[in-house]
């Protein structure tokens, strides 16, 4: 690692006109936090996040008078939105605390990057660099970017107290950029503090969750906080982790085992599924992606497909039962809870045979002179499991004329 940053970012047009727009009459603009960690990590960068020593009003009618767009998105606490070319880049000005008081704080603006860098979270996250590549790191961020070690400034317990969701923020941190063992007084503040979990919202302890277990390290870390009671905590169970490790396990298989809500299965086993996705606030898309595959996972079909070598039909079964999305989860569950690693062939078969689609409908029994009422559910039902039972050979005139037979 340098002293200088050389990131493509810093020269994109819509980052120097945020640059050229507001450092103006001594005022200066450096890009903080993920932007730069990931740069300095060889990482992806999304978001661009900038400081500054401009006052929020400042930047907005230097942004205006640029041509750019301001959006005045949390101005009370120092943060504009500037829109350049499209991009959108959050600009926030120096802060120092005055009074914490929970995940709030009364602060006053200032040009002090030290006392600004103070009271962010981690040390990694407390990097700066200006437009020409300076790097600054009023906090010793860098040397523990450098040792893949996540830190919090400043005392563990305040910078917790100040916002609880840092338990979860310094794991999934660790889980993420962390290499060997957790901090140690980070963790044994997160530990102590742990009974501040209970104060988030489900949607926040959710966002967090969903990143963690699709971590690299995140089989390694769970297993810290389960060990500190903190994974029982927010799942409000024990988990699983067998079965989230054999998922992880099938990483190089298959990019589905990083699915959020395929691991939040894994982890909650054969548990009360509803009661984590309630717990973390999951999307009905999620609830959805979590109940199919572990319904999936249930299938005698697919108990059979992952113990033993799968037959084309009997994954054409699971793929006409399920759809294709839902069974090709659901045998990678089904494979972690059996301890047993999925042929690249089953794989194969689930992804690329074609799901059998019906050929009957229930119009086709009205037009052929039945009458309308549960009678055309059951005559269809019989003609459907004739169809499953000939391998989904039989085709539409057959199954018609099964339908429209008396029942034997």
């Amino acid at each position: 690692m340098t002293s200088k940053l050389d990131a493509d970012w810093l020269d994109a047009p819509a980052l120097v006109a945020v640059f050229d727009a507001l450092e103006r009459d001594g005022d200066t603009v450096r890009a903080v936090g993920g932007a730069v960690r990931n740069t300095l990590l060889g990482l992806p960068v999304s978001d661009i996040d900038l400081a500054t020593t401009a006052l929020p009003e400042q930047v907005v009618e230097r942004a205006r008078a640029a041509g750019l767009k301001p959006v005045p998105t949390g101005i009370d606490h120092g943060t504009v939105t500037v829109v350049s070319h499209g991009q959108p880049f959050e600009v926030t000005t120096l802060r120092e605390d005055v009074e914490t008081h929970g995940r709030a704080a009364t602060v006053r603006f200032g040009r002090s990057w030290t006392h600004d860098a103070a009271r962010r979270d981690f040390t990694m996250n407390a990097l700066y660099v200006d437009r020409h590549g300076g790097l600054h790191d009023p906090l010793g961020g860098l040397g523990d970017l450098q040792a893949r070690r996540v830190r919090f400034i400043g005392d563990p317990h305040q910078r917790i107290r100040e916002d609880y969701l840092r338990i979860l923020r310094f794991f999934r941190f660790h889980a993420q950029y962390g290499e060997g063992s957790p901090d140690v007084e980070g963790l044994a503040a997160a530990a102590a503090e742990v009974e501040g979990l209970s104060l988030l919202s489900a949607e926040r302890v959710g966002q967090e969750m969903r990143k963690l277990v699709v971590a690299p390290g995140a089989l390694a870390t769970l297993q810290v906080m389960a060990r500190c009671g903190i994974l029982e905590a927010v799942l409000g169970e024990t988990a699983d982790l067998a079965t989230f490790a054999a998922l992880r396990g099938f990483d190089a298989l298959a990019e589905e085992t990083r699915a959020p809500a395929l691991c939040l299965a894994a982890l909650a086993g054969r548990r009360d599924l509803e009661g984590i996705a309630g717990r973390l606030r999951l999307s009905n898309a999620e609830r959805e992606r979590m109940f199919s595959a572990a319904r999936v996972a249930e299938d005698p079909v697919a108990r059979m497909i992952v113990t033993m070598t799968a037959t084309q039909e009997e994954v054409a079964i699971l793929l006409e039962a399920h759809g294709r999305d839902a069974a090709f989860d659901g045998v990678l569950l089904a494979s972690a809870r059996w301890l047993s690693v999925p042929e690249r062939r089953t794989l194969t078969l689930l992804r690329e045979t074609p799901v059998p689609e019906f050929p009957l409908k229930g119009r086709d029994l009205l037009e052929a002179g039945l009458s309308a009422g549960p009678d055309v559910g059951v005559r269809l039902e019989r003609a459907r499991s004739a169809w499953r039972d000939s391998g989904f050979s039989l085709g539409r005139d057959a199954l018609l004329a099964e339908a429209l037979a008396p029942a034997s």
